[in-house]
């Protein structure tokens, strides 16, 4: 009879709470229930398969979920106790939250207008309060994940050491690369112990007189020459002071050539601080009166010029070439390729 009971299609999973309400009234008046749900408990009981004494299980989710909307009370904390295990576990987690604030955003706080001509912008993320990290903490050593440095320092140290990476005189801005590696390499040149002395003054002078060559560059091209295509660099002026230190590590390496091919955007630029194009060469060719585009004809246009010239290098001559890029070329990597 019991092998024909559990067959019964009403014996599946979706039915079981209406079987556990129907045996939770059995259980508390036999009386409640029709006869075929008597006999079929009954039956249960004497073959062991349902314990005689069955709590009711409406009545325990009722009671968890009554504890659940109960509010609970705050267990004020001894004097002189020590955090507990999940306060500093959370401590230690707003730790990592703030280095890794600094490493997005700390390029928006960094020092850039030293005349104070813009106002500054306010960044929540950079305060430890935003973390809810206070004065209290400060002297509190944490672990300092992947940090460069040491392993576990004072709050009051991870701090200092990120403002003066991030927020210093120099804006970094790296962690929208995918490639885990590459922001790693960045990382130990940025935030490691050599950081600090990684320019020289003399080297940064150096540097701000190349990206205000090439700005003003820009700047003149584009009131002299309004309106005329030039595929401005303004934006990524950087580009020119780091050609030039590829070029010069390269001919300090033993490198006796260079050969780039580059887009539209900055060739102008390139050609001229950084192979020596002479400038008014190319102001002729945007006024039309180069010597190429008498003789040829119209010829191509200025932006798809290419030029070459020795360039010297603590190690000796480096011939740098930048490769023509002329219309409806798509790929310039090829040419490079076939050219050396």
């Amino acid at each position: 009879m019991m092998k024909d009971l559990y067959e019964n299609s009403c014996l599946y999973s979706a039915n079981a709470p209406f079987m556990e309400a129907r045996y939770a009234e059995y259980l508390r008046d036999p009386g409640s229930v029709g006869e075929d749900w008597r006999d079929f408990f009954r039956q249960m009981q004497a073959q062991g398969l349902a314990p005689e004494a069955e709590p009711d299980h409406a009545m325990v989710r009722e009671e968890f979920a009554r504890l659940a909307r109960q509010p609970r009370a705050p267990q004020p904390a001894a004097a002189g106790a020590t955090p507990s295990a999940s306060c500093v576990d959370a401590k230690q987690v707003a730790v990592l939250q703030l280095i890794n604030a600094y490493r997005f955003r700390g390029h928006q706080n960094a020092e850039l207008d030293p005349l104070h001509l813009r106002e500054a912008i306010l960044v929540p993320e950079l305060h430890p309060a935003f973390h809810k990290l206070d004065d209290d903490d400060m002297d509190r050593v944490f672990n300092t994940g992947s940090l460069v440095g040491p392993a576990r320092a004072p709050l009051r140290d991870i701090l200092r050491s990120l403002k003066r990476t991030y927020c210093g005189h120099l804006g970094v801005e790296y962690m929208h690369i995918t490639d885990t590696q590459e922001k790693r390499w960045l990382q130990q040149r940025l935030e490691g112990p050599e950081a600090n002395s990684l320019l020289a003054e003399d080297e940064q002078r150096e540097i701000m007189e190349r990206i205000a060559a090439a700005s003003e560059f820009e700047k003149y091209l584009h009131t002299r020459y309004v309106g005329q295509k030039r595929f401005s660099l303004e934006g990524a002026e950087c580009l020119i002071p780091m050609l030039h230190q590829l070029v010069q590590q390269a001919g300090e390496q033993g490198v006796s050539e260079v050969v780039l091919g580059m887009a539209h955007r900055g060739r102008l630029n390139v050609l001229t601080n950084i192979l020596g194009k002479a400038p008014a060469s190319l102001f002729e060719e945007f006024e039309g009166k180069s010597a190429g585009a008498a003789k040829n004809g119209s010829g191509d246009v200025k932006y798809h010029q290419g030029f070459s010239s020795d360039i010297r290098t603590p190690g000796g001559i480096v011939h740098f070439a930048l490769l023509f890029n002329p219309s409806h070329l798509e790929i310039v990597d090829p040419v490079v390729g076939g050219s050396v």
